[in-house]
């Protein structure tokens, strides 16, 4: 790996074996580092490789520009709950983490404690997601002082859905989480039960809407003309698929999208088991 750009002590722009550029970070690897030249290996602790056509310049900026400290805690915390590697191809993941605990380390500092309005929704709708952010968080106190409260797993939970998504903020994620907790409250409405959130149709629901979401974001839905599975699904869940017109409304109304025939019979298909599993525990 050749330095091509030292960016401070701890951070350099480089060259790998591959010929992409990708940015490394250690204690002290910019000391030693000439552009042109081979980095010592033993010097790299992370290698951050842009994605997403990010240019690698401005990201080598934005790490340099972070605290080596609060960089250093989330990279070695990431990795020790394998949320990520010693490389990583979602760079803005771990700047995104960093920033947020730098803050909240800034805030603990000065006796501040802010409470996440979000921390029932994220536990209940993301709870793979909350159980590595309650795991990540202790593993960066175990490298960062003050230590941070364990309500700041609920910022973490969020950042680690939005690495799903090609938005590089949080905005999305939280236009999702109110979607989805208002798609609930319709099936709820609509259907006149209280449905158990955790439950394994309500979790399969709440997946399928995500990922729902992911294609949405990158103009990936499925095929615009209606399927024969598709019209299969209205054709036995007639109810349902009406539901799932009205959610399919929600999404336009909220995200500006359309959603297509084959979405909406699949979203139609979720709202039949979610139902049918809650009859089937009533009885």
């Amino acid at each position: 790996m050749k330095a091509l750009r030292v960016l401070n002590n701890n951070v350099v722009l480089a060259r790998d074996e591959k010929d992409q550029e990708v940015i490394v970070t250690g204690r002290g690897i910019g000391f030693s580092a000439r552009q042109g030249k081979r980095i010592d290996p033993a010097l790299i602790e992370r290698v951050f490789v842009p994605a997403d056509g990010r240019d690698p310049d401005h990201l080598a900026e934005m790490v340099a520009l972070i605290s080596e400290e609060v960089l250093r805690a989330v990279v070695i915390a990431l990795s020790e709950v394998g949320i990520e590697g010693r490389e990583s191809t979602r760079p803005t993941l771990a700047l995104a983490v960093a920033d947020h605990i730098a803050g909240a380390l800034d805030r603990a500092a000065r006796g501040i404690t802010i409470e996440y309005p979000l921390r029932a929704e994220v536990q209940t709708l993301y709870a793979t997601e909350y159980a590595q952010a309650l795991r990540l968080l202790r593993a960066i106190n175990e490298h960062v002082d003050p230590k941070l409260d364990e309500s700041e797993a609920t910022a973490l939970a969020l950042h680690l859905v939005n690495a799903g998504f090609v938005s590089g903020d949080l905005s999305f994620t939280y236009t999702m989480t109110g979607v989805i907790q208002q798609m609930l409250a319709v099936v709820r409405e609509r259907y006149g039960m209280d449905f158990s959130p955790e439950s394994m149709s309500a979790a399969r629901f709440i997946t399928h809407v995500r990922y729902l979401f992911v294609r949405i974001e990158q103009h990936r839905q499925l095929k615009g003309q209606e399927s024969t599975i598709g019209k299969g699904i209205r054709q036995h869940y007639p109810e349902a698929t009406r539901t799932a017109q009205q959610l399919a409304t929600i999404v336009e109304l909220r995200l500006g999208q359309h959603l297509s025939e084959d979405e909406v019979s699949y979203l139609a298909l979720h709202v039949a088991r979610m139902t049918m599993d809650a009859d089937g525990n009533a009885a």
